[in-house]
């Protein structure tokens, strides 16, 4: 199939225009950066490595190799506690939609990385704080299913505040629907990988991100279930310092490697390496079985 417009635009061949006088202000630093240098600079901080969140299209455009064909794009929210407080769910979501350019706060699909064909899953923490709802989770088991039709690995990037409140119970359903679907995935013999990023919290973190094979994380990602000041008060304890970062996880044997932004693609391209030889070394045992 053709190109996607939005993959176009962000690979450059669309270029100048509005977004391209705009500056952006490191977190970190507070150095000023402007915005087509650092969007070439893959969104970090030239000066101190910040990692700026990324959103699903941007991240995409850096790790694919070429066309993506995305999936689940039919599927779209309801509103099933017809939630209201200031604004109503569906005033909320069509703000998300227009501000993100997203449908919802994942975007899944099939592309290749290396050469390697793959599912791919890319949360974006500016729709609803990277919100788990009904969309979130049937578009994940979509990916996962269709990734165990066609025997490919899955990487999907982490990005949540956790389960979406309109959406109560129903968004809680998604932790055990999408744990459900990666252990399928999984016991068909086919390789998830997870890529954390800041932040990657609440139910995403208690289901799909932390059940894959190899765990990835971005630099200083924040990464857990609960924040940090709801945990001090629960335990009336007080934290070490970096608790949650992703260095912190790493040194405490809860993830497998953090990787700096202009290396992802590359690391990824590795790891996928890996599990392809791993398959046909099972396959050939399994013929010979």
């Amino acid at each position: 199939m053709p190109m996607p417009e939005w993959l176009r635009v962000r690979r450059g061949k669309d270029a100048g225009g509005r977004d391209a006088a705009q500056w952006s202000k490191c977190a970190e630093c507070g150095e000023m950066l402007y915005r087509r240098d650092l969007a070439a600079n893959l969104y970090v901080c030239s000066r101190c490595g910040h990692h700026f969140r990324i959103g699903a299209y941007d991240r995409i455009s850096t790790i694919v190799d070429g066309d993506f064909t995305e999936i689940g794009g039919e599927v779209q929210v309801g509103d099933p506690l017809q939630w209201s407080d200031r604004k109503s769910y569906p005033v909320k979501l069509a703000g998300d939609r227009e501000k993100s350019g997203l449908s919802e706060a994942v975007v899944c699909g099939f592309g290749q990385i290396g050469g390697f064909d793959v599912a791919l899953g890319v949360m974006d923490f500016h729709f609803r704080g990277g919100t788990m709802g009904t969309v979130v989770g049937e578009r994940v088991t979509m990916l996962l299913e269709e990734a165990t039709r066609r025997h490919l690995p899955c990487v999907i990037f982490t990005a949540s505040g956790g389960a979406r409140m309109e959406e109560g119970m129903f968004a809680l359903m998604q932790l055990a629907k999408t744990t459900a679907a990666v252990t399928r995935f999984m016991a068909d013999g086919n390789a998830l990988i997870t890529v954390l990023t800041d932040p990657t919290t609440g139910g995403v973190s208690a289901s799909f991100a932390f059940q894959a094979d190899i765990i990835l994380a971005e630099p200083k990602a924040m990464i857990g279930f609960a924040g940090r000041r709801v945990i001090e008060q629960t335990i009336r304890q007080k934290l070490p310092e970096g608790f949650q970062a992703a260095e912190f996880l790493l040194e405490h044997g809860h993830i497998d490697i953090v990787v700096e932004r202009r290396l992802l693609k590359e690391t990824l391209v590795r790891f996928l390496d890996y599990t392809a030889k791993g398959a046909a070394q099972r396959a050939r045992a399994e013929a010979h079985a």
